[in-house]
């Protein structure tokens, strides 16, 4: 395991529309499929090793956003390769989280290249230039289109080359380890992004220490602590309202606007990074938006992709969760199912999934130089996307 980035004969995936998703499938693979308001990926082959995808969506429009990119990791040869995967959780709308989905790799790729290594400094500096489009983005329309300064999104990607997974996490949106361990039958659950949402006692203590002038950062509403008493995580891509006082005013809609100046950004958009060096105990990773962790924990979804076979795992995990979700209302699972997006939104969020095996085998296999898998695969629910500003 000690070198995970490795070269066979070119696979691209590519995609078409229908019914408003985004169906995304290899030429020879028909496995990328609708059923409903559910998108799924049953199983396809990465670098590593193999990965399950899906996504269901509850919102009026679909405001989760995810991919999985796996080959050059830069736009040189001589560059790394591996395994991408994002997961973009947004709020207020869709464009934020399509934007991210749009441009952050290609940000990852061009800072790659420029240092020709993936690092955490590279990661950060993808983050910022991403974050950075965007703010543009919602300048240059913003007479015509305020409300895009209100929109934003959870950031959650993962790198894995060079026998290392790097971990980047904005938001709540989180990633978990299935370990396999001697001393415990089944495979251990191990955390590897850190939450930055402000119902957390220790997210609220961060928020108060940065802001010590401002004894309203932090404001308790219907037992829920959110910042300002409007957004519940504290990190984040977009959100301009809340970043800076040149978009927290007329046109924007007054919900949004906060009338005490600030000089400072509320939220920021640095992502926590957490470096992970991978050893044969570590059996997959499950990236998954908050609406998959609101009703599973971290050793149940482990527990769940342990126990069952690999060919459609992240849509039992989706399926399982909703069953949760539909108990917690006293109700069927078939009747959850019968009730249509944006009502749905008031018993489950949007949710999206992405299951990474990673297989020793993959991982030591060698093939000629010059080689490469490319594997590009988007699980996003709708058409459409914030252009970058040229």
């Amino acid at each position: 395991m000690i070198k995970p980035c490795w070269r066979q004969p070119s696979v691209v995936e590519g995609g078409s529309k229908r019914g408003g998703y985004e169906i995304w499938r290899r030429s020879d693979d028909p496995n990328g499929k609708v059923d409903g308001l559910m998108w799924y990926k049953d199983l396809g082959s990465h670098v590593n090793g193999e990965f399950s995808m899906a996504a269901i969506q509850a919102n009026g429009l679909m405001e989760d956003q995810s991919q999985l990119e796996s080959g050059p990791l830069s736009t040189i040869d001589s560059g790394p390769n591996g395994t991408f995967v994002g997961v973009y959780d947004g709020h207020g709308g869709p464009e934020t989280s399509r934007f991210v989905n749009d441009n952050l790799f290609l940000n990852l790729k061009k800072f790659a290249s420029e240092h020709q290594e993936i690092s955490a400094n590279v990661i950060k500096k993808a983050f910022a230039a991403t974050e950075e489009e965007f703010l543009s983005v919602v300048r240059q329309q913003w007479r015509t289109k305020p409300q895009l300064a209100s929109v934003g999104t959870c950031c959650l990607a993962g790198v894995i080359c060079n026998g290392l997974l790097y971990v980047a996490n904005a938001g709540d949106s989180r990633v978990v380890l299935g370990r396999a361990e001697k001393a415990v039958r089944g495979v251990t659950a191990v955390q590897l992004s850190t939450d930055h949402n402000a119902n957390i006692e220790s997210v609220r203590d961060e928020l108060r220490s940065l802001h010590p002038n401002d004894p309203q950062i932090v404001v308790q509403k219907h037992r829920v602590w959110r910042v300002k008493g409007i957004i519940q995580v504290s990190r984040s891509i977009g959100d301009a309202y809340l970043k800076s006082v040149e978009f927290n005013k007329e046109p924007l809609l007054p919900k949004f606007r906060i009338y005490e100046f600030f000089s400072k950004p509320l939220i920021s958009p640095e992502p926590s990074i957490f470096i992970h060096k991978l050893n044969p105990k570590d059996q997959f990773l499950i990236f998954a938006s908050d609406g998959l962790w609101e009703h599973l924990s971290n050793q149940e979804a482990v527990d769940i992709v342990h126990s069952y076979p690999r060919n459609g795992i992240a849509r039992r995990l989706v399926k399982e969760a909703l069953k949760v979700a539909a108990k917690k209302r006293e109700m069927r699972y078939s009747d959850l199912k019968k009730i249509d997006r944006g009502v749905r939104r008031h018993f489950h969020d949007d949710i999206t999934v992405v299951v990474v095996y990673l297989d020793p085998s993959a991982m030591n296999n060698r093939t000629s130089p010059g080689i490469s898998t490319t594997v590009s695969i988007r699980g996003d629910g709708g058409a459409g996307s914030v252009s970058t500003p040229k």
